[in-house]
């Protein structure tokens, strides 16, 4: 009877959430689509202003910046403190080539991508061997080499400046922009690419050598993984991302960026939505950006206290939940892969032949 009465008044979370992602995991497909299908039709079934509109893009768009860093960070346990840098890459090189070069936003987009992840692969080679708090006062300095880059280099990004009259992508046509919401069904539709292409990769064999070398790179190396290039594979991936988004946001904040746009602040934002929502998750990336996104708005009637609260709530996260808000410990089973399913019935047969054999 007292343990009854314990488990009502002290419930056990970590079970509720287990049942949670049973059924959420049962009726994945169904769930994914319909929350996919409300996406996708909440603007012509809800009226929302311009206002609603920025927030749902900037929710989204820190949502897909999540992803990136956590395909680094979540994925194969480097930590970074500079991915503003990549950010602002991004967001320059697509700028710069629709301002000065008249190329479309499509190409920009694409070019400010890869340039992204060629930084990204040309620091990453350098900090090969660097983990931990050494990696992360690196990525923290490149970060600010960044900036002081875009600040002093004023022939090519003009300097303090910015970068002004950036035009916006067209469609078909149509011209995107937010009080027409194209803003938001281009940036939804970036961040489902990439939380597919992220969850792709979790799952394959790529994904899962991520995962091994952020559990215990010693044991990977002894397996024989070659854990430099996959590192190194892992951080041009983040880049990539990462850059994306930052291609996405020279268009959106009113055709102009400057260096300040890009400081440290907006990278550990970033880190802080990929641990408060979960290293290792998808779900988690959209949680965080959720929560972290809008705090500020929600509580803006407390002027500057609202920083202590969000400073508080940071703690309170790390000290209650450090592997983040959704990111508990899977109970389900473990799926093996279609090939790996049919070397073990295939071993198994075998030895059941040579079983029935011997008898």
């Amino acid at each position: 009877m007292m343990s009854l009465i314990k488990n009502i008044l002290k419930p056990d979370f970590n079970k509720f959430l287990a049942i949670v992602e049973r059924f959420c995991y049962k009726y994945r497909y169904i769930l994914l689509a319909a929350v996919i299908l409300f996406l996708y039709t909440m603007p012509f079934t809800i009226n929302i202003n311009r206002v609603m509109y920025r927030n749902l893009v900037m929710i989204i768009l820190y949502s897909m910046l999540g992803m990136g860093l956590n395909v680094l960070t979540g994925y194969t346990g480097q930590v970074s403190l500079g991915h503003a840098g990549f950010y602002a890459i991004g967001a320059y090189t697509a700028a710069l080539l629709m301002v000065d070069a008249g190329l479309s936003f499509w190409l920009a987009l694409a070019a400010g991508s890869v340039m992204a992840a060629v930084i990204g692969l040309l620091l990453a080679v350098p900090t090969l061997r660097l983990t931990g708090t050494y990696l992360s006062i690196v990525t923290l300095g490149f970060c600010e080499v960044v900036v002081m880059v875009l600040k002093q280099w004023e022939s090519v990004t003009y300097g303090n400046y910015g970068v002004r009259n950036i035009p916006r992508p067209v469609f078909f046509g149509t011209q995107l922009n937010l009080p027409n919401g194209g803003f938001y069904f281009l940036i939804l539709t970036m961040a489902l690419l990439t939380a597919l292409a992220c969850h792709t990769i979790r799952n394959s064999n790529v994904g899962r050598t991520f995962v091994a070398i952020k559990e215990d790179e010693l044991a990977a190396t002894m397996m024989g993984v070659r854990t430099g290039r996959y590192k190194i594979l892992a951080f041009v991936i983040s880049a990539f991302i990462v850059g994306a988004a930052g291609g996405f946001y020279s268009v959106i904040n009113n055709g102009y960026i400057e260096p300040d746009n890009f400081t440290f602040d907006v990278s550990i934002l970033m880190l802080s939505v990929v641990i408060v929502g979960g290293l290792g998750t998808t779900r988690g990336m959209i949680f965080g950006a959720v929560l972290l996104v809008m705090f500020p708005q929600w509580f803006r009637f407390l002027n500057q206290w609202r920083f202590v609260i969000y400073g508080v709530l940071l703690v309170a996260m790390m000290r209650f939940r450090p592997q983040g808000a959704l990111g508990w410990t899977s109970t389900l089973p473990y799926h093996l892969s279609g090939r790996t399913r049919k070397l073990l019935q295939e071993r198994l047969h075998l030895k059941g032949g040579d079983s029935n054999g011997a008898s």
